[in-house]
């Protein structure tokens, strides 16, 4: 039994012990591949990644730094989610051009839409540095001083490895800080929006359906990468051509079926699979019911201002989405883990950790990681809450005080720099405020700032709370921070950053808003980061030697996969439904049926356009229906979590067949602690995708350009 919880911890199990997990594409040659092939991929490692020769990872770029794409066609169209590509169609709409309600559809690369400061980043290579990183640093004893040192080396490197011109080197961290690999990168400027579906189809359930499941969201937009005449990477210009890729997907018209094997590609953002169980219980506990708390009054303002507004709802669409995306998660992920009674099977597995640390003999070097960490998480608890808290109410949910930040930001700029550096970020951010105002409504924001400076008052560990809020009414504070402040509106804040730096000093201090984020920010500034970052960086060192004895202790055929961090990660599984709990099982297939069942005529997040109404009256699905039906979404076992937006879902053959975009409410704590029996990830079908862009859309010229095949075909010829 003590083996098997062991094993359960991670995910070595015999049930899942071929699915699940986040592996780096060029180490798949071996147990990755075998498993791959046992599921039944009829794919090769080198077909999935390679360096002489197009491989399916060239089709694979990040999305504008925090998604995921893929190459569909030789003339550079890419798909990704609709919400990954939410604020490029927002930034085209306005209330004449609505862009989010009716859709928008390029039917000439004439029509296609710049978007200044989009970015896609295609893999070259991959190369293990770990002891060109670490060398010099290994004998140092002072855990800040190895940091720096560490980070000297990756610097040097990333300039010196060598790279074409047009290449970027990046060095990033896996296990903990046990291995360093180089990514040779080339990132594209100019992408062009080509078609996105209403909000009706693309956010259709919108935070109500998010991360859960059955799910009938059309979540896809498209995109195309432009290219200068030699097909490397440029600046927008209008005599740019389309990027001609070495590798697109061919879409696979078949469908799936019910253990299908899937394969999803893409750049996970970030989990911590290997923490203990004290950073898990502080997790769930003290964090996240934070965390939520503020996210969860910011979203009622918000909400209640949209459903009144159409104005406002465009103003906001993208950052309510963005507030409810992890407010959602948090949630789930926090009943998950209790749930599933993480902090449990954590304390289990470390207590047959100490067993095998002292069969091995090796006490001396790993007997007291458990009791470090116990200490440091003990300690670190308050500081912790103070950091999300100020993060959460002062430089994300609260606008008036992000902005506030940027100039205490400005202020410590001078004091560190000097005037001319001042300046220069000042005329920076002067010119860069017009889109910040564009979106933001002082009545809204008022609301926010009243409702989460009261949570900041009564969570903050009262050791650190400012002075200035002893006795606060929250209330009162916003109503005199709004009536009284510069930073209310573009015209006010370009006067009040206009004139000689002490000028400018003095004015922004006597400005009410600017007060209010400087008591917050000096605060956690002086009492709080210091500290934090102090016990951070003891519990960095102490898990990069956890990790390091994790690895040394488990036996060779033990799956253990680094966490995420943002770099291409291969994830496989098999089409799969599940049970969320007793009594209840889940198909893991959706159709537009359910559309039609969920319909709320009017409604912000059920309505249905009428053409599509239309088209399911009339069973018109053209060649992408499946026995009378049009299918929609579709789930599977495979490891993802954020940042896995917009993923291509892959068949045994390579073929594209989905898209991920979310994952179950019941399986969201998979960044932590990743269970087989109920973590799913969500991906709409690409033949719904297709539906779509042809028959909704009309959009032939896309889908002329597409590869379009049967793989059923060429399994009956083999």
């Amino acid at each position: 039994m003590k083996f098997f919880r062991l094993l359960l911890l991670f995910v070595f199990v015999q049930v899942s012990a071929q699915q699940g997990g986040m592996w780096i594409p060029s180490f798949l040659k071996g147990m990755n591949e075998s498993e791959m092939k046992t599921l039944g991929m009829k794919l090769t490692a080198e077909q999935i990644y390679a360096v002489n020769k197009s491989s399916l990872k060239d089709a694979v770029p990040q999305f504008d730094g925090g998604c995921t794409a893929e190459v569909i066609s030789d003339q550079g169209l890419i798909l990704t989610n609709h919400h990954c590509g939410f604020d490029a169609i927002q930034n085209h709409s306005s209330v004449e051009h609505d862009y989010l309600t009716n859709g928008f559809w390029a039917y000439k690369k004439e029509d296609e839409l710049p978007n200044k400061g989009m970015v896609v980043t295609f893999v070259v290579r991959i190369e293990d540095v770990t002891a060109k990183v670490l060398e010099g640093a290994s004998t140092l004893s002072v855990e800040a001083d190895k940091q720096k040192k560490i980070q000297e080396n990756i610097s040097t490197l990333s300039k010196t490895l060598p790279k074409e011109v047009w290449q970027e080197n990046s060095i990033k961290t896996f296990y903990d800080g046990n291995q360093y690999l180089l990514f040779v990168t080339e990132t594209y400027k100019d992408i062009r929006l080509v078609g996105a579906p209403p909000s009706a189809i693309g956010k259709f359930g919108s935070d109500t359906d998010n991360w859960v499941w059955p799910r009938h969201t059309g979540d896809f937009s498209m995109f195309r990468i432009y290219a200068d005449k030699n097909n490397r990477p440029a600046e927008y210009a209008v005599d740019n051509v389309p990027y001609k890729p070495k590798y697109f997907f061919p879409i696979s018209l078949d469908g799936v079926k019910e253990n299908d094997f899937t394969m999803v590609m893409g750049y996970p953002g970030r989990t911590q699979e290997y923490l203990p169980s004290y950073a898990v219980d502080q997790i769930v506990n003290t964090l996240n019911p934070a965390k939520i708390a503020v996210r969860d009054a910011a979203l009622k303002v918000q909400d209640g201002f949209m459903r009144k507004d159409n104005a406002i709802k465009i103003q906001y669409a993208s950052k309510y989405a963005g507030v409810a995306n992890y407010w959602k998660k948090w949630i789930g992920e926090t009943n998950g883990l209790k749930k599933s009674n993480a902090v449990a099977v954590k304390q289990r597995f470390e207590k047959d950790f100490l067993e095998k640390v002292a069969k091995a003999g090796k006490q001396a070097e790993y007997g007291s990681l458990l009791r470090d960490f116990e200490k440091n998480y003990a300690e670190i608890k308050d500081y912790a809450l103070a950091r999300d808290l100020f993060t959460e109410v002062a430089l994300r949910n609260t606008e008036i005080l992000t902005l506030g930040y940027k100039l205490y930001q400005l202020e410590q700029l001078y004091n560190n720099k000097g005037a001319q550096a001042f300046n220069d970020r000042r005329n920076t951010l002067v010119t860069g405020l017009g889109d910040f105002y564009k979106d933001f409504n002082p009545a809204v924001d008022q609301k926010v700032l009243e409702q989460l400076m009261g949570i900041y008052v009564e969570r903050y560990p009262k050791a650190f709370l400012p002075a200035a809020f002893d006795h606060l009414n929250a209330e009162a504070l916003a109503a005199e921070v709004f009536a009284q402040s510069q930073l209310v509106s573009y015209d006010k804040i370009k006067v009040l950053l206009t004139g000689d730096v002490t000028t400018v000093l003095e004015n922004i201090n006597k400005d009410k808003g600017f007060q209010v984020i400087k008591a917050m920010a000096d605060g956690y500034v002086k009492n709080v980061a210091p500290n934090y970052e102090e016990l951070n960086l003891k519990n960095s060192a102490t898990q990069r030697t956890y990790m390091k004895a994790i690895l040394e202790l488990s036996p060779k055929s033990a799956r253990l996969f680094p966490d995420a961090n943002s770099t291409l990660r291969v994830t496989y599984g098999k089409v799969k439904g599940y049970k969320p709990r007793d009594g209840v099982t889940y198909e893991p297939f959706t159709y537009l049926d359910g559309v039609m069942e969920k319909y709320v005529p009017g409604d912000y997040e059920f309505d249905v356009p009428q053409k599509l109404i239309e088209l399911y009256n009339a069973k018109d699905y053209g060649v992408y229906g499946a026995h009378g039906k049009m299918p929609v979404a579709f789930i599977a076992t495979n490891h993802t979590t954020g940042g896995n937006s917009g993923s291509p879902a892959l068949d045994a053959y390579g073929n594209l067949i989905g898209l991920n975009f979310d994952r179950v409410w019941e399986g969201t704590m998979s960044d932590l602690y990743y269970s087989p029996e109920i973590c799913r990830n969500i991906m709409v079908d690409i033949r719904y995708v297709l539906f779509v862009v042809d028959k909704y859309a009309g959009a032939e010229n896309l889908i002329k350009e597409l590869k379009l095949v049967r793989p059923s075909t060429k399994k009956r010829k083999n």
